[in-house]
């Protein structure tokens, strides 16, 4: 398994932290990302690049959007299962 260096929260710097805050902000409650963890974490080195691949999915969920939560869902459940995603 590949290896990708991470920043920690413990010792994130203020763009990192910053650019996860303004992530939480965007992502409906059930799916804000809570720290550095997983995917988040891989990207967490470029906090301009986090931003901009997180925050896409964050605008789809919007609750602004015409969309009902749960057509949100039909459509990433679709999309994940085209990309042959394993969650």
């Amino acid at each position: 398994m590949a290896w990708i260096r991470t920043a920690d929260m413990a010792d994130a710097d203020e763009p990192v932290v910053d650019t996860l805050a303004r992530l939480t902000a965007l992502y409906p409650a059930e799916y804000r990302p809570l720290g550095l963890d997983g995917i988040v974490g891989s990207h967490s080195l470029l906090p301009s690049v986090m931003y901009h691949a997180f925050a896409t999915f964050g605008e789809l969920m919007s609750e602004d959007l015409p969309l009902s939560r749960a057509q949100q869902e039909m459509i990433a459940t679709v999309v994940s299962a085209a990309n042959r995603c394993e969650y």
